[in-house]
């Protein structure tokens, strides 16, 4: 796994793109960069984007390539720097990343599941056979969050919580950050915690059941015991100062996909989603506020 220095440094200096028209783009972009986190385990995000790096080279027509960062603000990092050319942020890290980057940060498409919704939760959860059965059980106990910069991993929660008078910091007996959602699972399932946040589009979608149906945990083993009010789709990003065309042919080739490409829809999406929508900067407001919030209080008690 790259790390956000060797990111950072490995893709050299940016360069300033000119005003290209839709037809020669390729001549300023070499490669296509696509940016993701690691939130998910290395082995297991290598596996859903390589088939996606290899469609998308073949629809852009100039190589795509895969580059992994430490952690979520690794991502506005690099698209600060004008390193990579496209990455799904999560709506917190988008919050994070507008209020670095300003318009330079341009949200394309969002998921909608198979059910019509664009949007997905952020749940709390136990291991099955554990006898806590709400937040207020975990009183005293040991908890997990993904990131400081995930929404549904502790954006969502520590707001939200604290919002039904469960204050994170007062109310478990310790809490840490794990590194992401998938460490997070696998801990609590091995008993490192008591519980943690996470998240879940459905009953059959989340993090809990994708590592399930990888066999990394059993099925089954984790129940939720709170959930939170939807959380809007992350959104597929880029940067504002992309030629034009190479921006359409990126959208115009995701949309594509669950046609053209099938196995490799379902490899990314883990079947789950039923096609991209346009996603709007307005879409995000109420998760910037929340992250605000957030901000506002650490700086408070750092005060």
């Amino acid at each position: 796994m790259l790390t956000r220095r060797t990111l950072l440094a490995g893709l050299g200096c940016s360069v300033a793109l000119p005003a290209l028209s839709q037809e020669d783009w390729r001549r300023s972009v070499p490669e296509v960069r696509i940016g993701i986190s690691s939130a998910e385990n290395e082995a297991g995000a290598i596996a859903r984007h390589q088939p996606l790096v290899e469609y998308l080279s073949t629809k852009l027509g100039v190589p795509a390539k895969l580059y992994r960062v430490s952690d979520y603000a690794g991502l506005v990092e690099a698209m600060r720097a004008d390193q990579l050319e496209f990455s799904r942020f999560g709506p917190a890290v988008y919050a994070l990343g507008r209020r670095i980057l300003g318009d330079k940060l341009e949200p394309l498409f969002r998921d909608v599941d198979q059910h019509g919704q664009e949007g997905y939760f952020s749940v709390v959860l136990v291991r099955a056979e554990s006898p806590y059965r709400s937040v207020a059980d975990l009183k005293g106990k040991s908890f997990a969050f993904a990131d400081p910069n995930s929404t549904s991993g502790y954006a969502f929660p520590a707001y939200f919580l604290r919002k039904q008078g469960l204050d994170p910091q007062s109310h478990f007996g310790g809490t840490v950050f794990s590194g992401g959602h998938d460490n997070s699972v696998l801990a609590l399932v091995r008993g490192q915690f008591d519980g943690v946040a996470t998240y879940e589009v459905n009953a059959n979608a989340g993090v809990a059941q994708r590592l399930a149906e990888r066999g990394m945990i059993k099925k089954g083993s984790t129940r939720v015991i709170w959930t939170s009010p939807l959380i809007p789709s992350s959104p597929f990003c880029t940067r504002a100062n992309l030629p034009a065309g190479l921006k359409t042919t990126y959208i115009a080739a995701m949309n594509a996909m669950k046609d053209e490409a099938p196995e490799v829809w379902k490899t990314f999406t883990d079947g789950h989603v039923s096609r991209y929508a346009p996603a709007h900067h307005e879409d995000y407001v109420d998760v910037i506020a929340v992250t605000e919030e957030l901000d506002a209080r650490r700086k408070q008690s750092r005060g």
